[in-house]
């Protein structure tokens, strides 16, 4: 979801702890001659987490592999014209997609969970924003457009609201971000579902303003009193951001924390078995301590995978991933999944075949 410079994490047993520019160009030439054991790219959002991943992982077994963070769309892309081993996307491949991939059926396999938030910029709050889901639906709508609007007010009790506009800000490129924003306001509002919908873009309502990636909404809303839009959790926190606190479907209000975005993934676990279609959306999850705008992000694989050494490597190393690898989440803002999800996750990798053209 997070949009960055476009970063190659290369991760090898001789530069693992050490840097430099030398090192990183014996790095570049090595990878230039083959030396990579498996190479991905896609989803921008999971970047830090799959870099350590990467890291650790070429210390625990000296697999080398090649993630490139170039957006959701070009995961998807690249996977489907079977250029890389693996994507990584964080909204789910359609159905036409997976049909039109050159390789096959695809299987999902979420990785960990993560959340996106409102954000807003009003001088004098004491205490986090609170906000329904029908009020989000509706200053995105522009039907709410006044920070002291009586449905804004009724959920702040007490609290002192400005009576200005609310700019809203809103990313003017492609997202995953967007797409779980989306998602969520077409689950919650039937008038969102039936004019903006769902997706990675939408055309937004009249007197939104446009800004790219998280860093250009979020430099918005610092900038501008008033201001109010969405980016994905761990930004947020990196740059002390405020977050407003979201009314659940079970009537909480519940902040986004690392246990909050575990508990809306909570439900999916039990009825998952090996045949299930790993495509959850989980925004607007029921359990009083579900924060509801909270998501999977996917790694992308061929069920068929030709390359018997490709194939056992990457199933390992997404086993790996899913158990053993959850521990380095939430240090870096991702919420690990829930245990039985992780167990279920090892059950789909196990439909993988390896060495079957």
């Amino acid at each position: 979801m997070r949009p960055r410079a476009l970063a190659v994490f290369v991760v090898m047993i001789s530069t693992a702890c050490a840097g430099g520019s030398d090192k990183a160009t014996d790095t570049t030439r090595q990878a230039s001659r083959g030396g990579i054991d498996l190479t991905g790219a896609g989803a921008t959002f999971p970047q830090p987490l799959y870099s350590k991943w990467v890291q650790v992982y070429a210390a625990k077994t000296n697999q080398r592999i090649n993630y490139q963070s170039l957006g959701s769309g070009a995961g998807v892309k690249q996977l489907s014209e079977g250029t890389v081993d693996f994507g990584a996307s964080d909204s789910p491949m359609t159905d036409a997609e997976i049909a039109s991939a050159k390789g096959g059926p695809v299987i999902h396999i979420p990785t960990t969970l993560g959340a996106v938030v409102i954000t807003y910029n009003v001088p004098g709050l004491t205490q986090p924003l609170r906000m329904t889901p029908d009020v989000v639906a509706d200053v995105f709508l522009r039907k709410i457009t006044k920070w002291n609007d009586a449905r804004v007010a009724a959920a702040n009790p007490g609290v002192t609201l400005p009576a200005r506009d609310i700019l809203v800000t809103h990313r003017s490129d492609g997202s995953g971000t967007t797409f779980v924003f989306t998602d969520y306001l077409a689950t919650v509002s039937p008038a969102w579902a039936a004019g903006p919908g769902r997706g990675k873009t939408v055309s937004w309502p009249e007197g939104t303003l446009g800004g790219k990636g998280n860093e250009g909404v979020a430099a918005q809303v610092k900038q501008t009193e008033g201001a109010l839009g969405y980016v994905e959790l761990a930004y947020a926190m990196q740059n002390r951001m405020s977050v407003a606190v979201i009314r659940n479907a079970s009537g909480a209000f519940v902040a986004p924390t690392i246990s909050s975005i575990t508990a809306a993934a909570a439900g999916v676990a039990d009825t998952l078995s090996e045949s299930s279609d790993l495509r959850i959306s989980i925004v607007n999850a029921p359990g009083a301590n579900a924060y509801p705008i909270s998501s999977f992000t996917w790694i992308l694989l061929y069920q068929r995978q030709p390359n018997a050494v490709k194939g056992r490597k990457l199933v390992d190393f997404l086993k790996w991933a899913v158990t053993e690898g959850q521990q380095h989440s939430a240090a870096l803002h991702y919420a690990p999944l829930p245990d039985r999800m992780a167990a279920g996750v090892q059950k789909k990798l196990e439909m993988v075949t390896i060495g079957t053209p």
